[in-house]
C-alpha cells in the first residue's frame, strides 16, 4: 500500500502502460516520493472529500510519459504529482482544489483546463516541506498548445 487509501496497484496504474506493454514500476525513490505525496495531500484531502476519490494518474516510467505526451519535466515521473477527478459526487474538482489551495502544503497545483468554474481534474505535486513552493496555475490550450498561467 501506498497509504490508507491507495494501492500499489492504483498508484501505478495506466491503460496505455497496458495496453502498449511499457513497464511502469517506480524505484524504491519514487515510491517514497508516492508515499510523502499520499501522506501530505492525498489522505488529508480524502478526509474533507468524506470518501473516494479518482485517481487519473500517479507514477508515470520516463517512457510511459514521453507515449502519452506528457512533460519532460513532469513530477508524475518521480512519483510527486496525482491528478485527482471527483466522479464520485463527494466534492467538486474546484471544492478539492480550494480545500488544498487553503489548507495544505503542496508544492505545485493546477486547475486543469475546464472553465473558471470547475477544473477537468486537479494536478497537485508535493516535494518536501522545505522545497514546496505553493504555486497555482492554470492551464488553457491556445492554438493547439497547452499553456499555463499563475493564479
Amino acid at each position: 500500500m501506498i497509504s490508507k487509501h491507495i494501492s500499489n496497484k492504483e498508484g501505478v496504474y495506466s491503460r496505455t502502460a497496458q495496453r502498449l506493454n511499457i513497464d511502469n514500476t517506480p524505484t524504491k525513490d519514487h515510491k517514497k516520493n508516492m508515499i510523502k505525496l499520499a501522506e501530505n495531500v492525498f489522505e488529508p484531502l480524502r478526509m474533507y472529500v468524506g470518501g473516494p476519490i479518482k485517481i487519473n494518474s500517479f507514477y508515470r516510467s520516463p517512457k510511459l510519459n514521453k507515449t502519452i505526451g506528457g512533460s519532460s519535466k513532469s513530477q508524475h515521473c518521480q512519483g510527486q504529482a496525482i491528478d485527482l477527478d471527483d466522479t464520485f459526487g463527494r466534492a467538486t474538482n474546484a471544492e478539492m482544489f480550494e480545500f488544498i489551495k487553503k489548507h495544505l502544503d503542496f508544492d505545485q497545483m493546477i486547475w486543469e483546463f475546464g472553465d473558471d468554474e470547475k477544473p477537468d481534474w486537479v494536478h497537485v505535486s508535493y516535494v518536501s516541506e522545505e522545497k514546496n513552493r505553493n504555486r497555482c496555475l492554470k492551464a488553457y490550450k491556445e492554438n493547439n498548445k497547452t499553456n499555463y498561467k499563475i493564479i
